[in-house]
Formats: structure tokens, sequence, C-alpha cells
């Protein structure tokens, strides 16, 4: 219902009620707009475009088995928390992008791994011996991941289609169990049919403006909406089994303690790199070789720019 002059619909849109309209008042033109609304695994993708991206369906056919797992319509909210960067949302989306700035994060590398892109031949030697438990914890992972008939390899296709994407499961650093420091567990229910604790992060990148963390006990997605050219919407949105008991099985500080702290540090990072692009003297520099997918995230805006601009 509109507080404002109390116009009333249905939930699917129709205007049930509108006070003080002559006879020829047609309801049926003052409907709520409709939106493109899809269910992949549990999570709900809105498009707000006059037409969906036409590759949308294949995407999700291939993303839904590594998602269905964790049975996330069989979750709910436990904590959400919503603040505004001071920074382009393309300075937030590229942020998200690289681990370069990975060491900026003390609390996320004590279970994240800061090794995104990194190859054996190319880590470098201060990060050697956290590469050779990162290689530990992939061959676990991976016998955990056959055990339970999980997808194992990932996919990444973040510029080379509408629906640019990248799915991924890594292990996680000391216990190997969650977002927590030192990668404990934070709920004691499991999420959907996840036999082994020791599960990893399973993550999904979408462009443009999303991110998700799949744990064995919990889940966090993350939505990026501008707000202007220098302010930015950040959601983020912690997920656990629907009969997880706050106060028994989870405890909200310590779920939401890494993610939060993240989020703080980060957006402190976005309006120091929102006040560098805004000076006069600044001028962009290489990426280094392990931020490939802040390249993917530009070369596709551009790309999708493009395509919309000679579409019209």
């Amino acid at each position: 219902m509109c507080p404002y002059h109390h116009w009333t619909y249905n939930v699917d849109g129709r205007l049930l009620h509108a006070e003080s309209q002559p006879a020829t008042f047609d309801r049926s033109r003052f409907g709520l707009k409709p939106v493109h609304v899809r269910n992949v695994a549990g999570f709900v993708f809105i498009c707000l475009a006059d037409e969906p991206p036409d590759d949308f369906d294949e995407v999700a056919a291939r993303i839904e088995p590594y998602l269905a797992p964790y049975g996330m319509e069989r979750t709910k909210v436990a904590h959400q928390i919503d603040i505004v960067e001071e920074g382009n949302w393309k300075l937030v989306m590229e942020n998200n992008r690289e681990c370069y700035h990975c060491d900026g994060h003390p609390e996320l590398i004590s279970a994240y791994f800061p090794l995104h892109a990194y190859t054996a031949e190319d880590v470098p030697p201060r990060l050697r011996r956290v590469w050779e438990r990162f290689e530990t914890a992939t061959a676990d992972l991976r016998d955990a991941c056959v055990r339970q008939g999980f997808p194992v390899d990932g996919m990444r296709e973040l510029d080379t289609r509408p629906t640019g994407f990248m799915i991924s499961h890594a292990p996680l650093d000391g216990a190997g169990k969650s977002y927590t420091v030192g990668g404990e567990s934070v709920c004691r229910k499991r999420l959907g049919s996840i036999a082994d604790e020791r599960f990893g992060d399973m993550h999904l990148h979408m462009q443009p403006n999303s991110w998700f963390h799949m744990l064995s006990d919990n889940a966090v997605v993350f939505t990026v909406l501008p707000l202007s050219p220098d302010r930015t919407f950040v959601r983020s949105t912690w997920l656990v089994h629907e009969d997880a008991v706050e106060g028994v099985d989870y405890d909200k500080a310590t779920l939401t303690r890494v993610w939060s702290a993240t989020n703080a540090q980060d957006s402190a990072f976005v309006e120091r790199a929102q006040r560098g692009v805004a000076d006069p003297g600044y001028e962009p520099g290489p990426y280094s070789q392990v931020e490939g997918d802040v390249d993917a995230f530009v070369s596709w805006y551009i790309s999708r720019v493009g395509a919309h601009l000679s579409d019209g």
C-alpha cells in the first residue's frame, strides 16, 4: 500500500483500490511495473531492463549444479547490513575483483588464501609457505568434492558474454571451515547436503554488481548499486540454515565479524581511490599480473555499453 494516497496493490502487482477516482478510471492501467525475476537454486535474480540478457537461462543452467547442494531455498537471513561507500560503483566492483590489496584485510586472510590468480611459478617469495598450505588444502578439497559428487572444475566467462560470470571452489586456510579468524565454523547446522565441514569457499561472481560466498555452514551475498557518480550502496546478507537458532547454533557477532571488518576496510580503500582518480594529476597505471578479473570487468562493461549504444 502506498503510504501517501493509500493506493493498494495485490502481490501480483494489480491495483486493487484507489479511492475517489472517476467512474472512467481503469485500474488495470495503473498496476505496478513488472520486472524480470528468476530463481536459480534459491537465489533470486532481478533484471530491470525491458529485455533480460538472452544468455541468462544458459548461465543459470550451468551454475545451478554448483548451487543446488547448498539448499539455499532452506536458509534464512541471519543478518543484513547496508553501507554507503564514498566512491564510484565501478571502483567498488574493481576492488572486489582483485586480491592485489588483500594484505589490507588481516581478518580475512587468516581464513582466505590471498593467492587469487597466482600460479606456482609467479607466487612471490613472501607467500611461498602460504602457497604450500594452499596446495595441500586444494588437494583435500578436491577429494571432498569427489566423495560428495560435487562439481570439481570452475568456470570463468567474465567478459565473453552478456551475463558475465565466474564460479570457483577454493579451500580455506586455518581450520578450513568458514570465514572466521582462524577458519573455524560459525554455525553448527550445515547447509543443504554438504557433508564435510571443511568444504572451502564456493564463490560466484556475476557481472555487473554481485558476488556470493557459500560455505558448509553459511552463505554471504553482496549486492552493489550506484547512488551517484561518487557514492555506492553495498548490501551484505548472511544466510544460515532455516533451522539454525541464534545463540544456540550461531553467534551473530562471530558470524559477521570477518566480512564486517573487510567491508569497513574496503570502504576506506574505495574512498581513497575515489579521491585519487578525481585528482587532476591522476594517470592510470598498468594492472598487475593478478588483476585479470579487474581487466575482465572493465572489458565487460565497455562491451555492454558499446552494445547498448549500437542498439540505440
